[in-house]
């Protein structure tokens, strides 16, 4: 009975954990960073952003910043009505709902220089699979690898309780 109790228990633990994980990804990476040498529409058409994803943005706050920023200013290069700026260096940002999300460097010339990303967030839990590659460069991309698998705190919360009703209706 103990070992039976201490599998089920084991189970839903891990089913719990599986289904609550998102993704971190270093922009630029494993390649590059926020930088000016980075191609970023090759690297984020490489990856599969989910909602609960983070991305982080490395770099030197002396040399660059982040500006999140519309699409119209995104496309022009605009700096002149950012949604958020980010300068720490190390930028987290949660991918918290479906859509596009447009990001450039709001120093003089670098969007221009190539300084921007666009990232299409989906729905679903996080998934390391890429998205299909295309275009002439795809057979030299990287394999889109996530940096590290974060838990989601609020859904582990919620799979805690429903594990512990669990073990008092076992006992």
């Amino acid at each position: 009975m103990a070992a039976r109790r201490t599998i089920l228990l084991a189970m839903a633990a891990m089913a719990i954990l599986s289904t609550a994980s998102a993704a971190i990804y270093n922009v630029g990476e494993p390649g590059g960073a926020w930088d000016l040498s980075t191609n970023y529409g090759t690297w984020a058409s490489s990856r599969n952003f989910q909602t609960n994803d983070q991305i982080v943005f490395k770099y030197s706050p002396q040399a660059h910043d982040v500006l999140e920023v519309s699409k119209a200013d995104y496309d022009s290069c605009s700096t002149a009505s950012p949604v958020t700026i980010l300068n720490s260096g190390n930028d987290v940002v949660t991918l918290n709902a479906t859509g596009t999300r447009y990001f450039i460097c709001g120093f003089p010339g670098h969007c221009a220089g190539g300084m921007k990303v666009k990232i299409d967030v989906m729905p679903g839990s996080s998934s390391t699979s890429p998205a299909p590659a295309s275009g002439p460069s795809a057979t030299n991309a990287p394999p889109p690898t996530p940096v590290s698998t974060a838990t989601n705190v609020e859904a582990t919360g919620f799979g805690l309780a429903v594990l512990l009703a669990v073990v008092g209706l076992m006992a």
